[in-house]
């Protein structure tokens, strides 16, 4: 197939001051390099969404669904907050269903010592429940604050780079053979 691959990338932080800017930036960089995706960057803080408006179909949750329906994969930016995955990034999750379906999910996590692989580990459980799949490689940064300058570049890029280029390929495929999956036979359409 010669259709480009559609990729949304998601913020998983919408804190002031945030180190999701940081990462995602990188993250963005990364995959433009490789020019293997047409990239959609969804930030939760510029989408106009509050937790309390519920899942009522307002303008800014049918563009964000229709965002998440017309990709092909996901690449989730996420800190680990409290050993967790932060609540706006779960708002954003839990605004769509059908949209998540038969497609895969990468992540790209930083936090303390774990390097945001708790948040990770949970994002599994929530993605597995909305028929996505998820990726085993993916890239992790361990006290991030102390591996990027103040610019915002990775002071020794070489092993997350590999990462990146490993999860991205890997990303392609899953999103590849999913879609033409999708087209043969609709997920929706799956029953016993």
């Amino acid at each position: 197939m010669n259709t480009p691959l559609k990729l949304v990338l998601i913020y998983g932080s919408t804190r002031e001051g945030r180190f999701c800017d940081t990462v995602a930036n990188w993250a963005t960089e990364e995959i433009w390099s490789r020019n293997d995706f047409h990239l959609d960057v969804i930030d939760p803080a510029e989408l106009g969404l509050t937790s309390s408006q519920g899942q009522d179909d307002t303008a800014a949750l049918a563009e964000l669904r229709r965002r998440l329906g017309a990709a092909d994969a996901f690449v989730v930016v996420t800190p680990e907050y409290n050993h967790g995955y932060p609540a706006p990034l779960k708002f954003v999750i839990d605004s769509a269903h059908r949209e998540w379906q038969a497609k895969p999910v990468a992540f790209v996590s930083y936090g303390g010592i774990s390097g945001g692989l708790r948040a990770v580990e949970q994002l599994r459980l929530v993605f597995a429940e909305l028929h996505a799949v998820t990726l085993r490689d993916g890239v992790s940064f361990a006290n991030p604050w102390v591996r990027f300058d103040a610019n915002g570049r990775l002071l020794e890029p070489d092993e997350p780079r590999k990462a990146m280029a490993t999860m991205l390929a890997r990303l392609r495929w899953w999103a590849q053979v999913l879609r033409e999956a999708r087209q043969v036979v609709p997920y929706g359409e799956v029953a016993a």
